[in-house]
């Protein structure tokens, strides 16, 4: 035994097993208070304890099937924005840290203002959602375990197709619990294709 462990188990020794017993309580308390300190910020209260929230996309929340549905289960908003691995969880915390210098800042404090930074917010949250392989929506509904014979045809087209295709549940389901914003979109742009009264043309007026 090196002279550094000697020192090391003197040490413990000496200490006595009460002040390790009293070091070990301590770290318990510790971890357990920072658990439940993490966990209070995981629920709906906490979300929408600020105005900004329960005031814009909590109300539109409450309008969606993941709010009130046949089954009674029910999605908040922590199930979908919060991962519930431990190392993702805190990754997704600090980043949420963010949101209190909005808060303090007011950035969407007024309907005009969340709607004016809406586009930019659901973006980076589709974005987050993308990078992860939609892992919070896969905590409820995941593919494998489908059933898709009792699902409607264009869903369980549209379904294996996503599988197939490699594609996540935010590709196509961004509107699911909250509104969309407003997007700018080529339909109904002019193509310089044959023009309306060429390709249907008046019939003439009988003589």
């Amino acid at each position: 035994m090196s002279d550094n462990n000697k020192t090391l188990m003197q040490r413990i020794r000496g200490a006595g097993w009460g002040a390790i017993a009293i070091l070990f309580a301590a770290g318990v308390v510790f971890w357990g208070g920072f658990n439940w300190a993490l966990e209070m910020t995981n629920r709906e209260k906490f979300c929408i304890s600020c105005h900004e929230m329960e005031e814009n996309v909590f109300k539109e929340y409450r309008n969606t099937i993941h709010y009130q549905n046949r089954t009674g289960v029910r999605a908040t908003c922590p199930d979908c924005h919060v991962p519930k691995e431990w190392g993702p969880k805190m990754i997704r915390k600090i980043k949420a840290s963010r949101e209190l210098y909005g808060k303090a800042m007011g950035t969407i404090d007024t309907p005009e203002k969340f709607q004016a930074e809406r586009l930019r917010l659901a973006q980076n949250e589709w974005r987050r959602m993308k990078a992860n392989n939609s892992q919070e929506c896969r905590n409820c509904h995941n593919y494998e375990y489908f059933d898709y014979s009792v699902q409607g045809r264009r869903s369980n087209q549209m379904h294996q197709a996503g599988l197939a295709e490699g594609k996540t549940c935010i590709d196509c389901h961004k509107g699911i619990a909250h509104q969309l914003p407003p997007v700018a979109q080529d339909i109904g742009a002019d193509r310089g294709g044959v023009a309306p009264e060429v390709m249907h043309p008046t019939p003439p007026k009988a003589q």
